[in-house]
């Protein structure tokens, strides 16, 4: 496709990159691209610091360091004016924006209080238990099994049956939060079959999720009702409260399905990194972090200039949008020296893959403490993690996903 063939998206302006950064031809939504990444990323790093991508009239930066940067520079490059290719500034977002994902200071710091409250360490503690216990039962019935289809059986299983219990829910639609998540994160992406696939559910999900995350439908001991408490303080209003549990659905479901998967992939793939994590649970920590590394769950993100600016010292245009490819930062070599590798000893303290800056993931203490309850399950129950089949991935515009991931758990 040429550039004079481009289509533009619409919903931002049209940008005219500074001399010197290259133009690159390329859909980074092509599906194909999205189930198999590695290709892209390592391209979009080696022709530099930042490429101009006409198809979108998009800035783009993957290698780590310029990528981090941006991604947590919430003055110059904003979050309010949407995290996709839309310019809410410019046009209407599909549903009113997050109140704690798509704003800016000062008021992303009263919002992002009351979540972190919600979310803190202490609270992810006091559920050690429910996912404990509900992972080892689990793990117990799919081990009778012998051969999951390990995506549905596990990866979205356990969140969809702790994640509502934590936050109070009293009505539970696996299949609707699983795919409000799909929602959420396909929508910031371009007007793709992608994107339309997943929006033509929003008549019945949205309508049923709102309903679900209304005070009346929770129970008075979860973290819908935390959030609901500080409506009754004056922090919140009611309807912003109301939001704010609506985004534990939409953030905290899909992403850690995605981990959960991803994780398992990674270990069956891996069958030493398998053996060193049994003979040293110590490090599941260590291992969530090396698979949030090498698989980015959240593979993409993106930002508008707020003002005119920079990026690796080329001018950027005030309006312009700028995708952050959180996928390529995190298997950069320049940062990680053999990012190829999935190593659970890596440790690897600065991964961006939980994002960065004001806007780093606020619910990463839970999606922590499922894995860990989940990793701690089949240490103690499982020998061996075996493929059973060839793995399928699900492309996303925004989530880095498996569909289908056939194994063998055998049991110790």
């Amino acid at each position: 496709m040429s550039f004079s063939q481009a289509t533009l998206i619409e919903g931002h302006k049209p940008i005219s990159p500074a001399s010197g950064i290259p133009a690159w031809d390329i859909d980074p939504y092509d599906v194909e691209i999205l189930k198999d990444p590695n290709a892209y990323y390592a391209e979009l790093r080696a022709l530099g610091e930042v490429v101009y991508i006409p198809r979108y009239s998009i800035l783009t930066v993957g290698r780590f360091e310029t990528t981090r940067k941006v991604f947590s520079d919430h003055e110059n490059f904003l979050s309010s004016r949407g995290v996709g290719l839309n310019d809410f500034k410019l046009e209407d977002p599909w549903r009113p924006p997050s109140i704690i994902l798509e704003v800016d200071q000062p008021d992303h710091t009263r919002t992002r209080k009351v979540m972190s409250r919600a979310l803190s360490p202490k609270v992810a503690k006091g559920f050690a238990d429910l996912f404990h216990e509900t992972a080892d039962a689990l793990v117990d019935r799919l081990l009778g099994q012998g051969s999951i289809e390990a995506v549905a059986d596990l990866a979205e299983a356990f969140p969809t049956t702790v994640f509502p219990k934590a936050v109070g829910m009293k009505d539970v639609n696996p299949r609707y939060l699983v795919d409000y998540g799909a929602m959420v994160f396909n929508a910031v992406g371009p007007d793709n079959q992608l994107r339309r696939d997943a929006m033509s559910h929003a008549g019945e999900i949205v309508p049923w999720i709102n309903a679900a995350c209304a005070r009346d439908r929770l129970t008075k001991d979860g973290l819908g009702a935390l959030v609901y408490a500080s409506a009754d303080d004056g922090t919140l209003s009611e309807d912003e409260a109301g939001m704010l549990v609506r985004s534990f659905l939409s953030a905290g479901v899909d992403t850690t399905v995605t981990g959960i998967g991803n994780a398992l992939w990674c270990l069956s793939q891996n069958p030493d990194q398998w053996d060193a994590l049994k003979r040293d649970p110590s490090l599941i920590r260590a291992t969530f972090e090396e698979v949030l590394r090498y698989t980015s769950p959240v593979h993409t993100f993106g930002r508008t200039a707020g003002q005119a600016t920079e990026i690796a010292g080329f001018p950027v245009e005030e309006g312009t949008k700028v995708t952050c490819v959180l996928g390529a930062a995190n298997m950069d070599p320049d940062k990680w020296g053999d990012p190829e590798k999935f190593r659970i000893d890596r440790k690897p303290v600065g991964h961006i893959a939980f994002g960065a800056g004001i806007h780093g993931c606020v619910g990463q203490n839970i999606a922590r403490a499922e894995l860990e309850a989940v990793l701690g399950a089949l240490i103690k129950k499982v020998d061996r993690i075996e493929p059973a089949g060839d793995a399928v991935w699900r492309p996303s515009n925004a989530i880095r996903a498996l569909d289908k991931l056939p194994i063998n758990l055998i049991p110790n």
